[in-house]
């Protein structure tokens, strides 16, 4: 027989305790819940772009602004510069298994990660992903709030900066973790290529003034995104070299192209024959860029340097 009542029973203390301790909801301590803020509501904050335009080297910029305490970023739960759990996507052998750690696929995974947040304090989280729709299945799969803002890297980089990143990671396999070096070489010595270090402003209360803060990076190189060298002749580089130049100003003669052969890529030293005119290192850098752009773009091989000669000027 049940029996339905609207009777309100004031539990003991002792049933309460044993309530919290021992009841658990979607595989987790309810205590937990109450003592690490996941009633109370979380501010969750999204950094949404597209693959190599430099969300990684911005998220602490973005993490700082709006005040959130950790940064989740290609699989890892990072805190105060530290990796206090997860694993890097980064250092899988695929690309395809780098998606899946990133989106936290794996169980075991995902669990290491919410459990971790669970016995932490703190009132904000950066979200770091490629979409609107990424970013969302990251926080549910955690545990956490759907992101009550989301913002875009272009609203933190600019179009020179964006392009700089897209060429570091489409010809050199390059990528960003926004942790120091030391953390890094201790957990993924293998993919550790070099530090970074931005100074940055950080605004303090009192008095209110902006002091210059240094963020240390470190870059790193997944084994799926090493570049494999692509060769051309010679005499077709050359070629196109020279179809560059004419296209950035017609007016502008090639005289001579060298052209060295690395390791990895390819070296130009160009001699051109322009007349004299007002912004001429101006007009030499953005042709540096027209053509190191258009080689790389259209062939895939990596230029590493482009020096440029004027000769009767």
């Amino acid at each position: 027989m049940l029996l339905f009542t609207n009777t309100r029973v004031k539990p003991s203390p002792r049933a309460a305790q044993f309530f919290l301790t021992n009841v658990r909801f979607a595989g987790y301590n309810i205590k937990m819940f109450f003592e690490c803020g996941f009633v109370k509501k979380i501010k969750v904050v999204a950094l949404v772009g597209a693959s190599g335009t430099g969300k990684s080297y911005h998220a602490k910029l973005v993490a700082q602004k709006y005040k959130t305490d950790f940064i989740i970023d290609d699989g890892l739960l990072i805190r105060n510069d530290r990796i206090i759990a997860g694993h890097s996507a980064k250092e899988e052998k695929s690309f395809i298994a780098s998606v899946k750690t990133a989106v936290f696929d794996e169980k075991s995974r995902r669990d290491e990660v919410a459990r971790k947040l669970q016995t932490e304090k703190f009132s904000g989280v950066l979200i770091v992903g490629t979409s609107d729709k990424m970013v969302k299945k990251i926080a549910a799969r955690l545990q956490l709030p759907l992101p009550a803002k989301i913002v875009y890297i272009e609203d933190f980089a600019s179009r020179e900066e964006i392009d700089t990143a897209l060429r570091t990671r489409r010809v050199e396999g390059k990528h960003v973790i926004p942790v120091p070096s030391v953390e890094v070489k201790r957990g993924y010595p293998d993919i550790f290529l070099s530090p970074i270090s931005v100074l940055r402003p950080f605004m303090v209360q009192v008095p209110i003034k902006s002091i210059p803060v240094l963020h240390e990076k470190s870059l790193v190189r997944p084994s799926y995104s090493i570049p494999q060298k692509s060769h051309i002749s010679e005499r077709a580089l050359s070629l196109m070299v020279k179809n560059c130049v004419d296209e950035f100003n017609e007016n502008y003669k090639v005289k001579k192209i060298e052209v060295k052969d690395t390791e990895t890529g390819y070296r130009l030293v160009i001699f051109i024959v322009l007349d004299s005119g007002t912004d001429l290192e101006k007009k030499i850098t953005e042709l540096r860029r027209y053509i190191t752009d258009n080689i790389e773009k259209y062939t895939g091989i990596l230029i590493e340097e482009v020096n440029i000669i004027i000769d009767n000027v």
